[in-house]
């Protein structure tokens, strides 16, 4: 007798869930349905009557909830319920705005106002890289010999001191097939270089930015090292066109990347009243948005690179192209910008 007392409870479980489900099931199924044409994008077919009722249908399926848990009513009651709130909450409290919402507002404010944010390491990234520039190109212009310490010999290719100025052309203008094939092989490794400059001068920049302001140094020099040899052929000026149709853009991701590298570390060396990991943390996010842009200059510098090389001959309309993407970026992240309301 004792034994059928204590499974009374037991057997009454799937009772009390019934009829618990019965007596609010209605309000689940509108809110579910509601649900799922929000999710769909049919947000024209939703009422203000509907909108409204939602958030209010949602803390009634959360007070079920409640109740299910403390009552052990079955488990795939609570599941179901554990479901529906999940999906409420997220549309209740959860943001709303779409891919393409969220990426105009990365490009009309946010990439943006993340770099204004670092104009300070954006400055000494720009100084560093100058500084390596001058330094090797002085040096070369000294004694050839330093220009294999600054330039790899993937990139140099032949681009040395000793290399003729006729041949130092070719490698700068599609002349015939050869021409183009050197050139092609040119572009290729520069951008892959410089990608993956950028992308280390950010990585590396949680040590302190030691590394980072190293790296800036390093492409400074590579850069002034070039074109030392190039100037002393003569063809500085023809090199300056080449390298800034796409050289704007690509120059300038990479002196972003070394800024944005250089926060994080600055807020590891220097965290202030936050913890190392907090301030490296709150860093971290505006580099990040910063670097998020980063990719996008990379993309569209190759193609600058690929098209440009192909398409574009004269000199004065590779320094016109240069010339407007640097008016461009002045005007993109100098622009002063509100805060989103």
């Amino acid at each position: 007798m004792s034994d059928i007392v204590n499974d009374a409870p037991l057997r009454d479980i799937p009772l009390r869930s019934n009829r618990f489900r019965r007596e609010r099931e209605a309000e689940w199924q509108r809110l579910e349905s509601l649900l799922k044409l929000a999710e769909a994008g049919r947000w024209r077919r939703l009422s203000d009557d509907d909108l409204l009722a939602i958030p209010v249908l949602y803390r009634s399926a959360i007070s079920a909830l409640s109740i299910a848990r403390a009552t052990s009513l079955d488990q795939g009651l609570v599941r179901y319920l554990e479901a529906l709130c999940t999906r409420a909450y997220f549309f209740v409290y959860g943001g709303r705005a779409s891919l393409g919402e969220r990426l105009g507002s990365f490009f009309a404010r946010g990439w943006a106002r993340a770099v204004q944010g670092l104009w300070r390491e954006l400055l000494a990234a720009f100084l560093v890289t100058l500084l390596g520039a001058v330094v090797a190109y002085a040096m070369v212009q000294a004694d050839p010999d330093w220009y294999r310490s600054f330039v790899p010999a993937g990139l140099s290719g032949g681009r040395d001191p000793e290399a003729t100025a006729q041949y130092l052309r070719s490698t700068l203008y599609d002349e015939g097939r050869n021409g183009g094939d050197a050139l092609s092989i040119f572009a290729t490794y520069l951008f892959t270089h410089n990608a993956r400059i950028a992308i280390m001068t950010f990585a590396l920049g949680f040590a302190f930015g030691v590394p980072t302001l190293l790296l800036l140094a390093y492409n400074g020099a590579m850069l002034g090292a070039m074109l030392a040899v190039f100037i002393r052929k003569d063809l500085g000026f023809e090199l300056g066109g080449w390298l800034m149709i796409h050289g704007v853009t690509e120059l300038l991701a990479i002196i972003l990347a070394g800024a944005a590298g250089l926060r994080i570390g600055l807020a590891v060396a220097f965290p202030g009243a936050d913890s190392r990991l907090a301030s490296a943390s709150l860093a971290g996010r505006q580099a990040a948005t910063a670097m998020g842009g980063v990719v996008v200059m990379l993309v569209l510098a190759g193609l600058l690179e690929g098209f440009g090389r192909q398409l574009i001959q004269g000199d004065l309309w590779r320094y016109a192209i240069a010339g407007s993407t640097a008016v461009f970026w002045a005007l993109y992240f100098g622009w002063p910008r509100g805060r989103a309301a």
